[in-house]
């Protein structure tokens, strides 16, 4: 009875870890569902097959295989092969850190970068109507247009500056 309720126990705490786990790596725009998956095989420390993850996570295996497909087009798992295995095999890619910062920062510079392009073009309109009547109004937005340029150009910097070298870990 005692080593029932202790594997209960585990259980419970096993599952309050990837929810943990999972919220956070959710603040990198991982869905619930792919964050609980990525979690599942980084606990597990071995690859695992679509089977495997469906039983361990109570999904379907179609599920999973969506989520997989996710996250290996987002280079956080692996496929990997296992002699005298013949299903396909999966696990975490162990770089966690580096990787999710990344990722998240390519995002950020993607974002400012596509921001700054439509800023400029919205700008180059502006220019391109200089006489109309509300000459102010137009020059109060341009000079708005520019700071937003400008504090985008900042973020940048400040991303690039913190971008971790992938390549060494």
């Amino acid at each position: 009875m005692q080593k029932a309720n202790e594997a209960i126990k585990l259980d419970q705490v096993h599952n309050q870890v990837i929810s943990e786990f999972s919220k956070t790596l959710e603040m990198f725009d991982l869905s619930p569902s792919e964050a609980r998956l990525f979690v599942t095989l980084y606990i597990n420390q071995k690859p695992m097959t679509l089977d495997q993850m469906s039983q361990a996570l109570g999904k379907s295996k179609t599920s999973m295989s969506t989520g997989i497909r996710s996250l290996l087009d987002a280079n956080l798992v692996e496929r990997v092969w296992i002699k005298g295995v013949r299903k396909d095999l999966y696990q975490a890619n162990e770089r966690l850190y580096r990787m999710f910062m990344s990722a998240f920062i390519y995002r950020w510079l993607d974002a400012a970068n596509r921001q700054e392009q439509s800023l400029k073009e919205i700008d180059k309109m502006l220019a391109d109507h200089e006489n109309i009547s509300d000459n102010d109004y137009l020059k109060t937005l341009r000079k708005r247009i520019n700071d937003m340029i400008e504090f985008l150009h900042l973020i940048e910097e400040t991303f690039q500056d913190m971008e971790p070298n992938t390549q060494n870990s």
